[in-house]
């Protein structure tokens, strides 16, 4: 599976065929084609060319389909950007991965050195005359997507066409995807998950992609009536909203085959009252950016077990160790490793990340999980410390580092409050030097001016001094439990 040529061997079989539609536009094969040419040779107008690094900083849009296909295309690699990130992010995921163009839909407020912007109304202006395509291997890059860890700065994720083709594969086996299939994307786009199940998958089966923009709760099902989508995936935050709409919203659903549900642990309650109003078998996975998506699901046609992640994909083996990297008895917790075709090259640029994560071929998740009697993974933990707040990942090191900042902060702790909708809410607690007047308002503006919205506190308490464990660390779980759960108004 070349996906670099995708666009043309679409074309080639079925020019009027449908392809790529999102809000505003729908695309033919044929037209789908001629939009990755003409924006390719844009990008190569800008200089860009095997080796290089396009970043994208779009929206749900069928620009950003277009644009990733059109990177391939001349042997580049791709980068998405989250477009709610604050200047700065942007700018270090920007010059971390060396992009050579950045393409948005407005011009940047702040210029990047050594980054030429490259807005979408400019894309169409390429000539449409097909250049000769670039033969690109399998072990080139083709995805660098940014995660952030526990030791604060966002890192990028290394994933080259062999690892997309073997997640793509198992995909399309899994889902049983074929020609009639019709992805409905609702998440976001700088996701892998957006990338590689929502719409890399049932292109290259043979089937088509509509790019919904924001989630909307009032147009979710009008959307699926008239695409006729036969699936989609989403966040818990998601089917707690559909499953809690008035009983009068009776939708039609009778064109899709089953939802996907990752990125953060389902309640069984909620599995079952989403499915038993809507008639949509829900089907849950685990996976991470370093795995290229996922690395186990719960069976299309099988027995799925409410409360697990599934079996692995066929091709990906899971195993669970002790914290001496010893494998434990059948049933009893520790780390998840995950080995396959699918697992990630590296970090780039950091060595010392790359071999404390890949081990002898294994890729060590941080997640604390165990395997039931059938195999089906049980997930215990999480990685330490991070915040899933409606699907999106957040690491209490990266907030941390930007109040330290302030010279006033003596101890900076952030920690997650259990939420009812979005799951958990990051809340910052911390101690100031003494005699400073520093207050939560400062703190909150120094915060907004570095980080995405979805990042910041929702709440700032100022102590006399933080906790502490008895070996002098702060003691993040006795601030946890004094947190009481926040419900949905």
């Amino acid at each position: 599976m070349n996906l670099a040529t995708l666009p043309d061997r679409r074309a080639k079989q079925d020019p009027s065929g449908p392809s790529i539609a999102d809000d505003n536009i729908n695309l033919t094969n044929a037209e789908f084609l001629d939009a990755v040419v003409r924006a390719a040779a844009v990008l190569q107008a800008h200089g860009v060319s095997t080796g290089d690094v396009v970043a994208m900083m779009l929206p749900n849009t069928a620009s950003f389909v277009v644009s990733l296909f059109a990177a391939w295309r001349l042997g580049a690699a791709a980068t998405p950007i989250n477009p709610s990130l604050a200047m700065a992010e942007i700018a270090y995921q920007v010059t971390d991965a060396a992009a050579k163009v950045l393409i948005a839909e407005e011009p940047l407020a702040v210029e990047v050195p050594g980054t030429a912007v490259v807005l979408t109304s400019e894309l169409a202006s390429g000539p449409s005359q097909p250049e000769e395509t670039v033969a690109v291997p399998e072990d080139a890059l083709a995805l660098l997507i940014y995660t952030s860890g526990t030791t604060g700065r966002p890192k990028g994720v290394m994933l080259d066409h062999a690892n997309l083709n073997a997640m793509c594969a198992m995909a399309i086996d899994a889902f049983e995807l074929g020609g009639a299939d019709h992805s409905l994307l609702i998440l976001p786009l700088f996701h892998v998950n957006g990338i590689v199940a929502g719409t890399l998958s049932p292109l290259l089966a043979g089937g088509r992609v509509t790019v919904a923009g924001r989630f909307s709760l009032k147009e979710f099902w009008s959307r699926i009536e008239q695409s006729r989508a036969t699936y989609f995936s989403a966040v818990p935050t998601i089917y707690t909203m559909l499953a809690n709409l008035p009983p009068e919203v009776a939708p039609d659903t009778s064109s899709v085959r089953f939802a996907v549900c990752g990125a953060a642990p389902a309640s069984v309650e909620l599995l079952n009252k989403f499915e038993s109003r809507y008639g949509i078998p829900i089907i849950e996975g685990y996976g991470l950016s370093e795995g290229s998506c996922a690395s186990t699901l719960n069976p299309l046609n099988g027995p799925r077990k409410p409360g697990t992640v599934g079996l692995p994909f066929p091709g990906q083996t899971i195993r669970i160790i002790d914290a001496n990297g010893n494998p434990v008895a059948d049933g009893e917790a520790g780390e998840v490793l995950i080995q396959g075709p699918n697992v990630m090259r590296g970090y780039l640029n950091r060595p010392d990340e790359t071999a404390r994560t890949l081990v002898d071929g294994w890729l060590h998740t941080g997640d604390i999980g165990r395997l039931d009697e059938d195999g089906y993974l049980v997930l215990v933990d999480r990685a330490k410390d991070m915040i899933i707040r409606g699907g999106e990942n957040i690491y209490p090191k990266e907030i941390e580092a930007v109040v330290y900042q302030l010279p006033d902060v003596a101890e900076a702790a952030v920690v997650g409050r259990p939420h009812t909708l979005y799951g958990e809410e990051p809340v910052l607690f911390v101690s100031l030097t003494s005699g400073s007047a520093l207050d939560q308002d400062q703190i909150r503006a120094h915060l907004t001016d570095a980080l995405a919205k979805y990042k910041l506190p929702v709440e700032i308490t100022v102590l006399d001094e933080l906790p502490k464990n008895p070996v002098g660390k702060i003691d993040k779980p006795s601030l946890r439990k004094n947190l009481p759960p926040i419900h949905q108004a």
